[in-house]
């Protein structure tokens, strides 16, 4: 039997727009509340007004999540007005495409910082909120480019790649505290990172949206507490 997700409380990163603002929006029809970390507080503040308007409450903090301190500041904040959480959705992400010897070495580094990094700062800013409470979900979105690497991928596939080993070990590390670590690891996903120039009627056949991922997303965390999905694989219908 499906569990019920209302009044649970869920932090998530990269919250403004995209996949972030998705999950945000189908888990606040759960009856969820939404804690908002992003770096840019008037994508938040949008987001914030439609979660309201769900009825759900809704709280937003600034942060780059490269940043172990802002990360620890706007977990203080979500938690002092929300609560505690119940769901981390790691969502945060960069990425930086091109030949290996041609991307800036510190560009290359700011996709780690971002993308790894980020997800161990604000992971172990969370985590022990989900200890206290004997339970919890903690989802991390990785990509297909963490799974199969690609010509002029070097960066952002070793960052996706190092959020599955993060998962995995993780997982296995908390498990005796009735916490759920999962993977997700999408094709391509139609957002404001991943959208280009395709037209929208295109990117509607061909691609998947980011609602998609969000209804996955809510109906994983649906799962009884029993049963976990320790990683899985989101594509496109279409493969062209």
């Amino acid at each position: 039997m499906a569990q019920s997700l209302k009044d649970k409380t869920a932090f998530i990163t990269g919250a403004g727009k995209g996949i972030g603002r998705a999950t945000a929006l189908a888990l606040a029809k759960e009856g969820v509340h939404i804690g908002l970390m992003a770096r840019t507080e008037t994508d938040m503040q949008a987001v914030a007004k439609e979660i309201e308007s769900l009825d759900a409450k809704a709280v937003y903090a600034t942060a780059d999540v490269s940043s172990m301190e802002q990360v620890e500041e706007a977990t203080a904040k979500l938690t002092a007005e929300l609560g505690q959480a119940d769901i981390l959705i790691n969502n945060a992400g960069m990425g930086a495409f091109g030949p290996f010897l041609e991307i800036d070495p510190e560009e290359w580094k700011r996709v780690i910082d971002v993308n790894l990094l980020g997800m161990y700062y604000v992971t172990r800013a969370v985590l022990p909120q989900l200890i206290e409470k004997s339970g919890g979900d903690i989802v991390n979105i990785s990509s297909m480019s963490g799974v199969k690497g690609t010509a002029g991928s070097s960066a952002y596939s070793a960052s996706k790649f190092g959020v599955l080993g993060l998962t995995e070990s993780l997982s296995q590390e908390v498990r005796k505290y009735n916490i759920r670590v999962s993977a997700l690891t999408p094709s391509r996903v139609i957002t404001g990172f991943s959208g280009g120039g395709n037209p929208p009627e295109k990117s509607e056949e061909k691609f998947m949206q980011a609602e998609d991922i969000a209804e996955y997303i809510v109906a994983q965390l649906k799962l009884h507490p029993r049963i976990f999905i320790p990683q899985s694989s989101q594509w496109a219908t279409n493969p062209f």
